[in-house]
């Protein structure tokens, strides 16, 4: 074959790929019939954190109107609705046994000086109840100007006890830096020793929620904690409530504007915020945390009509169970599928 004939081939070879490449994209959102409207992110930020595999992971917790844990529903018993379509679950398990990877994260700023000591005592005896040696790993952190972790990831409680008796207050409040650090440690937490790679990863805050010092925003904050796949925990050290009639019993409760920042943490991830009120009852507060770590489920799915990387997808679980209430993240970025090596030589 002349040159000026080898030259046609390529061109029609080039051309037939270019076509089949276009045929196998998905169309736009707008060319899809049916498709639900893109869903707005509540973050500013748009980065990645979808499984490779094309899963999406979850864990719930469900309870019911008097706040007890639901632990006994089947993969039947729930609906999951991403941008307003139900999906496929593809597996599903109650989740009571998964190795935890912890991050203590101890505000050691001057605004919750009062109530220090209280808080050191009720994170020893959590995790005191919480860690099982040569399963679950926990480290801690402190933040006030800045955030500094204090003991790596382990799973000997005396040294995080240590740790934790040693801190003292002062400085300001580092809050949103500090769930950006942590989030990202755990991204990279250890893998179990027995070769398996499926963990739980927990931030456990105690703070008065109030930030005076970040470099990070707060969506920065639950971006990358979204991301890492964490669910927030945040124990709140503000006492702004009201009674009414009786002091001893206070029947409504003034939320301040670090409260509903760790309210907002703990709902896009999937966590639970606690608001105790008598300093006794921080110890309440990290028990039923360990509680409800033990009380979940997990449900993975693969979403019928993946999204292109970076775009933000909201997330609905439900169940069929009347006066049942599914605790879970709102939602994912998705991950931009690698393109594949060229074997062109």
């Amino acid at each position: 074959m002349n040159s000026r004939g080898r030259i046609l081939l390529l061109g029609a070879v080039l051309g037939m790929v270019a076509s089949e490449a276009r045929a196998q994209q998905p169309p736009a959102p707008s060319e899809q019939q049916g498709a639900p409207a893109e869903t707005t992110a509540p973050l500013t930020s748009q980065k990645p954190i979808i499984s490779r595999t094309g899963l999406v992971h979850l864990v719930a917790t469900v309870v019911d109107k008097h706040h007890n844990f639901i632990t006994d529903l089947d993969k039947g018993d729930f609906r999951v609705i991403e941008n307003g379509v139900p999906q496929d679950i593809r597996f599903f398990s109650r989740e009571t046994d998964l190795p935890l990877r912890i991050a203590l994260l101890l505000d050691t700023s001057n605004s919750i000086r009062a109530r220090l000591e209280f808080e050191k005592d009720a994170a020893v005896d959590f995790l005191n109840k919480v860690i099982r040696r040569n399963k679950d790993l926990a480290f801690l952190m402190t933040f006030d100007n800045d955030p500094e972790v204090i003991q790596d990831y382990t799973g000997d409680v005396a040294l995080l006890d240590s740790s934790i008796r040693e801190q003292r207050a002062g400085g300001g409040t580092a809050l949103n830096d500090a769930i950006v650090l942590a989030a990202e440690k755990l991204e990279r937490a250890p893998t179990p020793k027995d070769g398996g790679s499926d963990i739980r990863r927990v931030i456990v805050v105690i703070s008065d929620g109030n930030d005076n010092l970040s470099d990070h925003a707060l969506s920065d904050a639950i971006d990358a904690a979204i991301r890492s796949e964490t669910a927030v925990f945040a124990v709140s050290t503000n006492t702004d409530w009201l009674a009414l009639d009786d002091a001893s019993k206070p029947n409504k409760y003034n939320l301040a504007p670090g409260d509903k920042v760790l309210e907002e943490f703990a709902d896009q991830t999937g966590g639970h915020a606690f608001f105790p009120y008598r300093v006794d009852d921080l110890a309440q507060s990290f028990l039923d945390i360990g509680t409800e770590l033990r009380s979940q489920y997990f449900i993975a799915y693969a979403p019928a009509d993946p999204p292109p990387g970076g775009q933000y997808r909201r997330i609905d679980v439900e169940t069929s169970q009347k006066g049942l209430t599914v605790r879970t993240r709102k939602g994912y970025f998705a991950q931009a599928v690698p393109t594949p090596p060229s074997t062109a030589r």
